[in-house]
């Protein structure tokens, strides 16, 4: 089944529902913003908005601001106040460590050179600057991704095999 879609007075598109939805849930199945699909003359793009929401910050107890001292007997020295408590250092987010090696492409990310092998790298492995880390595909092309610098692998933030998008955090080097 096919709805005719009248664009002002343009002759009207043939569109099918079905593909429609099944190019939804292929934005849904690999977490995809957007995808768009053309034969002939039809061209079809399906996107979605993404919010991302923003994790709660850890809530810091608030220092109470010390009251001011009574009136003090005539001669007599005032209460010191207590020293404030120590806030909680905030967790910083995996993205914003300064060892973050981001993505530089939209792709697939692989964390091994084939299926069935190693993985190039582990959390608490050494790497040297220059040695790959993993592989992003993007357009039938590996494209491998290398540590700038030399270091430890201290997070690995993706799955083998999943989608990333540009600029998008990969891995952590300590």
């Amino acid at each position: 089944m096919t709805e005719a879609i009248q664009d002002g007075g343009a002759a009207p598109m043939q569109v099918d529902p079905a593909l429609v939805r099944q190019l939804a849930e292929l934005l849904d199945a690999t977490r995809l913003t957007e995808i768009e699909v053309q034969d002939g003359d039809r061209r079809i793009r399906v996107a979605r908005t993404v919010s991302i929401a923003a994790a709660p910050a850890p809530m810091a107890l608030a220092a109470a601001a010390p009251m001011a001292p009574a009136a003090a007997p005539l001669g007599a020295a005032p209460a010191a106040a207590a020293p404030a408590p120590a806030a909680a250092p905030a967790l910083a987010a995996p993205g914003a460590h300064p060892g973050t090696v981001r993505s530089p492409m939209v792709g697939t990310a692989y964390l091994a050179p084939e299926p069935g092998a190693a993985d190039f790298v582990a959390i608490g492995k050494p790497v040297k600057a220059g040695e790959t880390l993993l592989i992003v595909e993007a357009m039938k092309v590996m494209n491998p991704i290398v540590a700038p610098r030399a270091g430890q692998i201290t997070q690995i933030l993706i799955e083998n095999g999943q989608p990333v998008e540009f600029d998008q955090p990969l891995v952590v080097i300590e």
